[in-house]
C-alpha cells in the first residue's frame, strides 16, 4: 500500500467534504462545478486503485449500487417526543407563565428557530463517523434510512472540526427546497409523468424508496433542530451546542435566534409572520424553547410534550371552493362523516378536492347547503376541513343537507350518539366498518402487516376472503384466489402472506391496540400490558383493577369491559389465538436482575461474535449503559483486536479491561 496513495485520497476527501459544506449548506460555493467534478473524479480513480482504502465516509461512497430489500427497525437511544402547538399570542405567553412557575423565577433564555414543515430524522455518529440514520415513527422506533440520509449532500458523513464526542445523536429535518421541487416537479411534466402534490409528502415518499440512487437525484436537505443522545455531554445551552454543531459541519438554522424575554420572542413571531415565505424551504411556525439544558431537566416532560418547548404556528391558510356535493363516510367504530365533495383547490401546496364537515351538528352551525362557496383551510395543516360560508355568494338553488335515515353502506338502521354529537350505523357487519377495523388492525402502530392499503383491503371484503381480521390469518388456505385479485401477483400476494405471518408474533400490546377498543390507542396497549401480561388476564380483570393503573380512567375501564364481555370478541380472540397470534407480553426484567445493571461500558476494537451495534443493543438489554468514551465513570472496557486510544486511556485511569470471552462470562453467555 502507497503511503503516498494514502496521504492523496484523504486530502481529497477532505477538500471534497469542505467544498460540500460550502455549496449544500453554506451556499458559498468556491469552485466550479466542473472543478468539483474533477476532484471528484480523482478521489474515484485513486480509490479503484486502492480499494483496501475506501471508506463508507468516502464522498465517493454515498449513493449504495444496491437496492435494500426493506427496511429495519431503529429504537431511538433517547425518545424524539412530539411538541405542543400553540396559535396566538395568549397561548404563548401562558407557556412563558408555565415556564417561569416551573423554574421558581429562576432567569431563563429562549431559542427560537422557523419550525420547518419536512420530515423528521435522528442522525448518530460514532467518532465522528455517520453510522446510523432513522425517521422519527412514533417516536420511540422508526425506520433505519441509513442509506438514504447518506445521499443527502449537506448530511456530513464524517464530522470535521476538534472534540467532537465520541456518540453523537442530532436530531434535525430533512425537506426539499422549493426550488429544486419546482425543476423536478417541472421535468416530470415534461417527460409525461405525474407531479408531487407538495414538497412535505413527496420528501416523506423519497426517504422510503428501497433505491438510494432515486434518492440521490432529488436534491433533499437537512437542517438540524435538536439532539439525542451525546457521549460524553458538557454544553450548558442549546445555543453552545449549536455553535459545536455548525464547527462540526453539521448545518443548523442560520435564522435561530437567542431571545430573553417573552416580549422578545412575541416581536420576532410577528417579524417573521412575512419573512417565512421568502424562504427556500415550507415553514409553518416557529419552535421556542428554553435555551438552558438543566433547566429542561428541571421542566421535565408530559407523556407526549416536553414542558420546555412549544411551537407557535401561524393561522392556516384558506381557500374558496364550491361545495358540489356531500358523502358519508363510515368509519371502524360506525360512526358516519359528512365529507364535502369541492371543486378542485389548491392549498397550503396540494390539491383539495374533499374537506370534512365533521358532524350534522357542525352542518347546522355552519348553515351550509350544497351549492354554496365555502372557505377550507387544513386542520393542523394537513385535514382539509370547511370553516366557513361566504354567504353573499349563495346560488338561489342551494339545497339543504339531509342526515342519512339508514347506513350508506349496509342499509341497517342507524343511532344518534349523543356524547360524541355523532350518527352511528349499529350493524358491525357493515362493509365499510369491516374494511376500516381491517385497515386499522393491518396499521404501522398496530399489527404493522405491509401491503394492507385501502385498494386490497376493499377487494378482500367485497369478494368475502375475509369478514373480520381473524380471516387475514387463513387466507394462505385462499392463496390462488388471492392472486386472481386485481394486480396481485403471485410474488405480491406471497410477501402480503409472509408480512402477515411475521405478525403473529407482535406482543401483546400491539394485538390490544388494533382491536379497535374505544380509547385504548398504543399507548393505553402499553400501559394495560405492562400489568397484564397475557390475554386472558386482560380480558378477565374487572373494572376496579384496570382503573388502578395509572392513566386509566374509568371510561377507558368501562369501553375495556364491554369489549371483552361481548359474544363477538370471545369468537375472535379464540381464532386469533387459533391461528397463532401471540397473547402474551414480554416482561421487562427487573433492573437489579440484569448482569449490567448501572454499569457504563466502552467497547473498543474488532470482536469475533458482535458487530459493535450488536454488543451496544445487548449492553442496553441487560441494564448496562454503553458510551462512546473513556472516564472516570467508566465502569469497563470491553477490548477486542486492534483496540486503540480508548484502550490506553482505560489503562491510564485504571479503568476495568475485560476481553470478549471475559464479558461473555460476565452476561453468563454459555
Amino acid at each position: 500500500m502507497s503511503r503516498d496513495a494514502e496521504r492523496q485520497i484523504q486530502k481529497l476527501r477532505e477538500t471534497l467534504r469542505r467544498h460540500d459544506h460550502l455549496y449544500y449548506v453554506l451556499a458559498q460555493p468556491e469552485i466550479s462545478d466542473r472543478e468539483y467534478d474533477r476532484l471528484f473524479e480523482q478521489l474515484k480513480k485513486l480509490e479503484e486503485q486502492h480499494p483496501e482504502l475506501i471508506t463508507p465516509d468516502s464522498p465517493t461512497q454515498r449513493v449504495s449500487g444496491r437496492p435494500l430489500e426493506g427496511f429495519t427497525q431503529v429504537r431511538h437511544a433517547v425518545p424524539m417526543l412530539s411538541i405542543d402547538n400553540t396559535y396566538n399570542e395568549a397561548e404563548l405567553r401562558e407557556f412563558d407563565a408555565r415556564v417561569r412557575r416551573g423554574l421558581d423565577d429562576e432567569p431563563y433564555a429562549y431559542v427560537v428557530d422557523p419550525k420547518i414543515d419536512g420530515v423528521a430524522i435522528s442522525l448518530r455518529y460514532e467518532d465522528g463517523a455517520l453510522v446510523q440514520a432513522a425517521t422519527r415513527g412514533d417516536g420511540a422506533t422508526g425506520d433505519d434510512i441509513t442509506q438514504n440520509a447518506r445521499t443527502i449532500r449537506s448530511i456530513p458523513l464524517r464530522l470535521s472540526g476538534r472534540d467532537v464526542p465520541g456518540v453523537l445523536e442530532v436530531r434535525g429535518e430533512v425537506y426539499w427546497p422549493r426550488s429544486d421541487f419546482a425543476r423536478c416537479n417541472a421535468a416530470r411534466a415534461a417527460n409525461g409523468e405525474a407531479t408531487f402534490a407538495n414538497p412535505r409528502n413527496a420528501t416523506a415518499g423519497t426517504l422510503k424508496q428501497l433505491d438510494s440512487r432515486i434518492v440521490a437525484q432529488r436534491g433533499l436537505a437537512f437542517i438540524a433542530h435538536g439532539f439525542g443522545a451525546i457521549e460524553p455531554f458538557d454544553a450548558e445551552t442549546q445555543h453552545e451546542l449549536f455553535d459545536r454543531f455548525t464547527a462540526w459541519g453539521i448545518p443548523a438554522n442560520p435564522h435561530r435566534r437567542l431571545l430573553k424575554t417573552i416580549d422578545a420572542v412575541v416581536a420576532f413571531v410577528h417579524e417573521w409572520e412575512s419573512q417565512r415565505l421568502e424562504l427556500d424551504y415550507e415553514t409553518d411556525g416557529l419552535v421556542v424553547k428554553v435555551d438552558r439544558l438543566d433547566q429542561r431537566d428541571a421542566l421535565g416532560a408530559t407523556s407526549r410534550f416536553p414542558r420546555w418547548c412549544i411551537a407557535f404556528k401561524y393561522a392556516a391558510e384558506r381557500a374558496e371552493s364550491k361545495l358540489l356535493s356531500v358523502r358519508f363516510q363510515v368509519g371502524k367504530l360506525g360512526t358516519i362523516t359528512p365529507v364535502a365533495n369541492l371543486e378542485p383547490v389548491q392549498l397550503a401546496g396540494t390539491t383539495v378536492k374533499s374537506a370534512s364537515l365533521h358532524n350534522f351538528d357542525q352542518i347546522e352551525r355552519l348553515g351550509v347547503k350544497v351549492g354554496d362557496t365555502v372557505l377550507v383551510e387544513k386542520a393542523g395543516e394537513i385535514i382539509p376541513q370547511v370553516v366557513q360560508v361566504v354567504a353573499e355568494k349563495r346560488p338561489a338553488d342551494a339545497k339543504a343537507i339531509r342526515p342519512p335515515k339508514a347506513c350508506p353502506s349496509c342499509g341497517e338502521a342507524i343511532t344518534r350518539d349523543e356524547a360524541a354529537v355523532a350518527l352511528r350505523c349499529t350493524n358491525p357487519a357493515c362493509p365499510a366498518q369491516v374494511k376500516e377495523r381491517i385497515r386499522y388492525f393491518c396499521g404501522r402502530d398496530q399489527m404493522d402487516i405491509e401491503g394492507a392499503g385501502p385498494v386490497l383491503v376493499e377487494q378482500l371484503v367485497d369478494t368475502g376472503l375475509t369478514h373480520d381480521v381473524a380471516d387475514l390469518y387463513h387466507l394462505h388456505e385462499r392463496r390462488d384466489e388471492l392472486i386472481g385479485l386485481e394486480r396481485m401477483a403471485e410474488k405480491s400476494a406471497d410477501k402480503f402472506l409472509a408480512a402477515i405471518d411475521e405478525s403473529k408474533s407482535r406482543p401483546l400490546a400491539r394485538l390490544v391496540a388494533a382491536l379497535n377498543i374505544p380509547l385504548v390507542g398504543a399507548s393505553t396497549a402499553e400501559l394495560l400490558t405492562a400489568e397484564f401480561s397475557t390475554m386472558d388476564a386482560l380480558r378477565d380483570a374487572d373494572e376496579e383493577a384496570l382503573q388502578a393503573i395509572d392513566g386509566i380512567g374509568p371510561e377507558v375501564a368501562a369501553n375495556l369491559r364491554e369489549f371483552f364481555e361481548a359474544p363477538a370478541t370471545g369468537r375472535l380472540l379464540q381464532r386469533l389465538q387459533a391461528a397463532g397470534v401471540n397473547m402474551k407480553q414480554p416482561r421487562k426484567a427487573a433492573a437489579t436482575a440484569q448482569p449490567l445493571a448501572g454499569k457504563t461500558i466502552v467497547v473498543t476494537g474488532t470482536l469475533e461474535g458482535y458487530s459493535r451495534k450488536a454488543i451496544q443493543d445487548l449492553i442496553g438489554e441487560l441494564g448496562g449503559k454503553a458510551t462512546g468514551s473513556v472516564s472516570k465513570k467508566t465502569d469497563f472496557v470491553v477490548a477486542g483486536a486492534e483496540a486503540g486510544s480508548k484502550l490506553t486511556k482505560a489503562q491510564e485511569l485504571g479503568v476495568k479491561v475485560l476481553t470478549e470471552a471475559e464479558f461473555d462470562k460476565l452476561i453468563g453467555k454459555g
